[in-house]
């Protein structure tokens, strides 16, 4: 297969607001299993031809020229093979980015930064081996696209439009579906309301945006699967022009006589975009404005939503049925007629939790930094992790989706294969009457772990079409790899031993059913001196001397750990043991 991909924005790049300089300033743990891990899976899963270093900085270094990131981690630790290329505009010095492992630098800057490697080569300010590797590097790199097999044929622009339509259809969430209002009846008198349905927003804007080869409209759709006449009404003007009581009276009169009213409502390109960030999660106030005047008018309301990030859901209680569409691209419209109409059932998952208010977000109270920082404060508890770990509210949770058919869980069971990997397996039937799909999602905890670790974390997840009546044995895979920490005392990946307990269900609060399957961890062996802890101290093999010393002296009661554990060894001269043998002890725990 050939892999001619390229990942990014490595690393660290999570906000557009001084997005050319800020330093993300993130702790080890956190930049390791959040920010860095989905680039190590990708690399030694995949190998990518390129790896596309951000603008930002990391921990103070531009990503750009920072060693660490391009050589020492990326190639070094994970074995990456292909070129670095920066994003476009990056590279704040090109000599020190070559020295760090940097390649390509995009776009090109009419020679002015190729005379200051030349220059730096002849100065001895850049060896000539470091700049020669990089020439090799892209020398491979086009050797690899010539040798590329040619698209045969014309392009079939039909196929790709249907395949843009099935993916359009399989990305949509069903948020709420009140007894049942959808899938709507091909003979239902359905109105339609919102201008987003007549032009829609099917891409991001900034340098996302891409020529489509056609564009279907949500509203040409619809009009095509009913079966009866559909009325429409914009209701409201996306570039916020217009008169807005005009066209909110205009909505309610549509929307009275309906049986059922789809109404679509989104975030504007002009409020979300590349090159700038959100300042708040609301949809606009025209818009909930017409939605309040449309329920009064008809309540039976399906929300469609346009939006490239969350929005909060105010009306989440007012309405019986919610869809999150996202920017669903070209044929975005007929997957969303789609799905409104039952040709498909919804599978779509939350990728990301829909939290009541901003203020409750990880990111509130450190976004967006100060003086060219940004302090990543919420650590290791990132997105569901964050609100489960607070016990916070949300109005939907990471993972949710609904479907036209319900899913019952059987017992889950958990082994350890000879791999090491945790193998999970849950009999999951189709309790419905329609075929649909289940995304089974398994978290796992370690209650007792000596490190800080959110309540559950998802490891795997799986997407499983089962017809009516039908039942399935899903098995998923949680690699050992997964379940490590990192380790800041030893700088590397340690699985802690002992009783996982496996949850799966069909969210982050909708567990079904629960496993526990034992893992022997990784043997950590720490530097010991005088000014390690008792606890420490216990943990090496003459720990056991130790012990024995404080069981003679108190009678087994380990009280005295739990009081002292934490003291360095050096500071209790006497007590349990004189000064002299916990020095020897230290000394024989050095040698090994």
């Amino acid at each position: 297969m050939v892999r001619s991909e390229s990942l990014k924005h490595y690393a660290a790049n999570n906000q557009e607001t001084d997005r050319l300089r800020v330093s993300s300033d993130v702790d080890p743990r956190a930049l390791r299993e959040i920010y860095l891990r989905g680039f190590q899976r990708v690399v030694t899963d995949a190998q990518p031809w390129t790896v596309m270093c951000s603008y930002n900085r990391v921990n103070g270094t531009y990503a750009s020229q920072d060693p660490w990131l391009l050589t020492d981690v990326l190639r070094g630790e994970w074995g990456y093979e292909g070129i670095v290329v920066s994003d476009w505009g990056a590279v704040e010095d090109r000599v020190e980015g070559v020295k760090a492992g940097m390649d390509l630098e995009m776009p090109g800057t009419r020679g002015r930064t190729d005379a200051e490697v030349v220059a730096a080569v002849r100065e001895g300010r850049l060896d000539e081996a470091a700049l020669d590797v990089v020439v090799d590097r892209l020398i491979e790199l086009s050797r690899k696209a010539q040798a590329r097999p040619k698209v045969e044929g014309p392009l079939d622009v039909d196929a790709h439009h249907a395949l843009a339509r099935e993916a359009a259809a399989r990305s949509i969430v069903l948020l709420k579906n009140d007894d049942g209002v959808l899938p709507l009846a091909r003979d239902a008198r359905v109105a339609v309301i919102g201008e987003f349905a007549a032009v829609p927003r099917f891409q991001g804007a900034g340098s996302s945006k891409i020529n489509p080869t056609r564009v279907d409209t949500a509203l040409s759709e619809i009009r095509a699967l009913a079966g009866t006449e559909v009325a429409y009404a914009a209701g409201f003007s996306i570039d916020g022009e217009g008169d807005a009581a005009a066209l909110r009276d205009e909505a309610v009169a549509v929307a009275g006589p309906a049986d059922a009213v789809v109404l679509f409502l989104g975030v504007p390109a002009v409020e979300e975009s590349e090159g700038f960030d959100r300042t708040h999660i609301d949809l606009p106030a025209a818009q909930l404005e017409l939605l309040d005047a449309v329920v009064e008018a008809n309540p039976n309301v399906v929300v469609v939503l346009s939006n490239g990030g969350v929005v909060a859901l105010p009306f989440a209680d007012k309405v019986p049925a919610i869809l999150e569409a996202w920017l669903l691209g070209q044929a975005g419209g007929g997957g969303t007629a789609d799905v409104l109409y039952g040709v498909v059932n919804p599978s779509g998952r939350l990728a990301e939790t829909i939290p009541q208010r901003l203020e409750d977000t990880p990111a509130y109270g450190n976004f967006p930094g100060e003086h060219g920082h940004v302090r990543y404060g919420e650590g290791l508890l990132v997105g569901y992790r964050w609100y489960d770990e607070r016990g916070l509210d949300v109005t939907y949770p990471f993972g949710h989706g609904l479907s036209y058919t319900t899913f019952a869980y059987g017992d889950a069971t958990a082994v350890v294969a000879e791999s090491g990997d945790v193998v999970v397996t849950v009999p999951v039937t189709n309790t419905g009457s329609v075929a649909g799909r289940e995304v089974v999602q398994a978290y796992t905890s370690l209650p007792g772990s000596s490190v800080q670790r959110p309540p559950r974390e998802l490891k795997a997840f799986a997407s499983v079409p089962l017809e009516p009546g039908e039942t399935k044995d899903v098995v998923l895979t949680i690699r050992r790899s997964e379940l490590t920490y990192w380790d800041v005392r030893v700088d590397r990946w340690v699985l802690e031993g002992g009783e996982y307990v496996v949850e799966v269900g069909a969210s982050s609060r909708d567990l079904r059913s629960r496993a526990s399957v034992r893992v022997e961890g990784d043997v950590v062996t720490l530097p010991v001196s005088m000014g390690s802890s008792f606890e420490e101290l216990l943990l090496d093999p003459v720990g056991a001397d130790l012990q024995a010393a404080i069981d003679a002296k108190f009678g087994g009661d380990n009280t005295l750990i739990t009081v002292l554990g934490n003291f360095p060894v050096g500071r209790l001269d006497g007590f349990p043991l004189p000064r002299e043998e916990i020095e020897e002890l230290v000394r024989r725990a050095q040698e090994g």
